[in-house]
């Protein structure tokens, strides 16, 4: 289900009109009209204006605002308001208020302030979100629910006694017995077998290392808590408005949540992305998020926040350079997201993000930031028809959840130098430079679409993670501390790579982590030298396992670095640079960049449907060979293939010239 109330791509943001005097939103609504604006965000943080005693509701205001909004042609993606409780609910209640790892019950006074196992702050919000649902069911404006708001941003878990309780019945369900959970925890180690369920705690500060396999079901039961807090909202919104789509907003590639779960409760994937115009790899690490994005429902998505300049929760806010606003929102509509959404309309005049940027800024309409905001609206008009084309990969990056929460788990691991997001980063950055399309998957997933799959770490790997992955007819990569444990924590059986051993012809027979500042050079059989960093391991390869790579000097000299065996390479170690090793199996694979190979250094091609962006992230002007003619969208200007120069943070849009019969 998308946004079908709404044609074309969507262009807003979120507005917040009860920071404002009534006479303030006609020009509000004005404005929006003159930049394009047909989608805003409305009462993200309003439950203490729309509820401001228990069960008496004040929607007087909130229908002004949305009439006033639908008679300018401005529809409504409507909060269920419930990100931040009230302070009547948490005075009357004050149990709802979240716990620290460390036992401190936080204070009332920021946002997300509540514990999402209280069951008083459960259905206080399903009480709202029914009240909202009932009373604009039919309202014309009514385009999308918003429920809550960045889950996991301000509190990822809470560690009070309701919340303890209710991670012993996640427990019960997941585990069985005592039994069952003692074995599966591991807990003959360090003393710490379970006798009565009311044992067991959620793991809070301790005097030492927690049990991982503790941890890492904490990890789960958090965001499975989450989760249903958001399920019980959408389930409401659903049985009165079954026909308008719900989404909550995620955050870009987040640890703290498993998306793949939340993703398939979700009618439309919304993001929040904010770039930081200070980082020089800021539009290779969007552009991995907004694929994840795409990849989550495998469909278009929306990003439903972005920054037009600077934001104001970093250490240093630096601003967007002109130009910068309009690619990076060009490059969300690049990798899939079905409209271009700012936080914030009108920048607000008090409060934590007062300094944060906006689309109308504090200067008004005489400033650079408003020329701006009005250009890209008419580029987001322009490229209307862009709306529902979807993107073809040939390569896909594998992403666990479970991986991530165990790889990264604190004070149990032989480094804590491996994480998953660089991982992730190191295969995606040269994929990217070279105009080739990914994909992200869950490793169980029939990957069988796909000539290159490629799996930076698979610390956490079952046997039906791993029967998927020999499933796959195509080329496969797996990078090391790989098939470590099993879904429980718990080392396989003859060590790493577990159940990838066959499929890989290796066995690992010790890990050989590099210390800050060390490096180890290795050398492929053509002479190729590559530099690793942080992770080496020694290497077994089993008769028929080709050794692609060894290592050069120290202890490992001469043993395998780098192996296949059929169609599976294995990488034991972290190359600065995998793009030598990359590129043979992008040949191998038949595999070719959208724009052709040579891409400049600092330009971005990629293909959605049959339309070609091709994005100048440089301050030089850089030129790129077309792959065929036709005509840029920006410009209405026809193209006729072969070399484009593009300027600095400069676009072309190609629709390709149709053929004739």
């Amino acid at each position: 289900m998308g946004l079908t109330r709404v044609p074309g791509l969507l262009f807003g943001g979120d507005y917040n009109p009860e920071q404002w005097p009534e006479e303030v939103w006609q020009e509000d609504v004005r404005l929006m009209a003159e930049a394009g604006v047909n989608l805003v965000t409305v009462a993200v943080f309003s439950w203490s204006r729309l509820e401001p005693a228990p069960g008496a509701y004040d929607f007087g205001w909130l229908d002004r605002v949305l009439d006033l909004l639908h008679e300018h042609g401005i529809a409504v993606d409507l909060a269920t308001a419930t990100a931040t409780p009230p302070p009547w609910l948490v005075r009357a209640h004050p149990e709802v208020r979240p716990v620290d790892a460390g036992g401190t019950r936080l204070e009332f006074g920021s946002r997300q302030g509540y514990c999402p196992s209280s069951p008083v702050f459960r259905a206080a919000t399903v009480r709202l979100a029914r009240a909202l649902a009932e009373r604009y069911r039919a309202h014309p404006a009514l385009a999308m629910w918003h429920v809550s708001n960045e889950y996991a941003d301000h509190t990822a878990e809470c560690y009070c006694e309701e919340s303890a309780r209710d991670f012993r019945r996640w427990l019960q369900a997941r585990h069985r017995s005592l039994d069952g959970l003692n074995t599966a925890w591991g807990t003959s180690c360090w003393g710490q077998h379970y006798t009565d369920w009311t044992q067991v705690e959620p793991p809070r500060k301790a005097p030492g290392p927690v049990n991982p396999a503790q941890l890492l079901d904490w990890r789960r039961f958090s965001s499975d808590a989450l989760l249903a807090c958001f399920e019980a909202e959408r389930a409401v919104l659903k049985e009165v408005t079954p026909d308008v789509p719900v989404t909550t907003n995620f955050m870009s590639v987040l640890r703290d949540l498993d998306y793949w779960s939340w993703a398939a409760a979700e009618d439309v994937v919304t993001d929040d992305a904010y770039p930081d115009p200070a980082d020089p790899r800021a539009e290779v690490k969007a552009a991995l998020s907004y694929d994840l994005m795409r990849s989550l429902k495998r469909q278009p998505w929306l990003l439903l926040e972005s920054a037009p300049s600077a934001v104001s929760w970093r250490a240093v806010n630096v601003p967007k350079d002109p130009g910068v606003m309009r690619l990076h929102s060009l490059q969300a509509l690049a990798h899939g997201s079905d409209g271009v959404m700012f936080f914030q309309w009108r920048q607000a005049r008090y409060g934590p993000e007062k300094f944060h940027s906006a689309m109308l800024p504090h200067g008004g309409t005489g400033t650079r930031q408003w020329r701006e905001t009005l250009a890209l609206g008419a580029d987001v008009r322009r490229l209307a028809e862009v709306a529902g084309a979807t993107t073809a990969a040939e390569v896909a990056l594998l992403l666990d959840w479970d991986s991530w929460w165990g790889l990264e788990a604190p004070e149990s691991m032989p480094s804590d130098r491996l994480r998953l997001h660089e991982l992730l980063l190191s295969w995606y950055a040269p994929l990217h430079a070279r105009g080739v399309a990914v994909d992200l998957a869950p490793p169980g997933r029939d990957l069988s679409d796909y000539r290159l799959v490629i799996a930076p770490n698979l610390y956490l790997c079952t046997a039906g993670h791993a029967a998927a992955l020999a499933a796959h007819p195509g080329r496969l990569v797996v990078g090391p501390f790989s098939g470590v444990v099993d879904a429980a924590d718990q080392v396989h059986d003859g060590g790493a790579p577990g159940p990838l051993r066959d499929l890989l012809g290796v066995r690992v027979e010790e890990w050989r982590p590099l210390p800050d500042g060390v490096t180890q050079e290795v050398v492929t059989t053509d002479g190729t030298s590559l530099t690793a960093r942080t992770w080496t391991e020694w290497l077994e390869a089993a008769e028929g396992t080709e050794v692609l790579a060894r290592y050069r000097g120290g202890p490992l000299h001469g043993r395998p670095a780098v192996t296949r065996r059929g169609a599976a390479t294995y990488l034991s170690c972290l190359p600065e640079d995998p793009a030598p090793l990359l590129d043979e199996l992008l040949a191998a694979a038949g595999i070719t960049g959208v724009a052709g190979p040579g891409l400049p250094a600092g330009v971005e091609a990629c293909r959605r449907g049959r339309y070609l962006f091709l994005l100048n992230h440089g301050t030089e002007p850089a030129t790129v060979s077309l792959p065929e003619p036709g005509t840029d969208l920006l410009t209405g200007r026809p193209l006729p293939g072969g070399p484009v120069t593009l300027g600095p943070r400069d676009a072309v849009v190609l629709k390709p010239r149709p053929t004739t019969p």
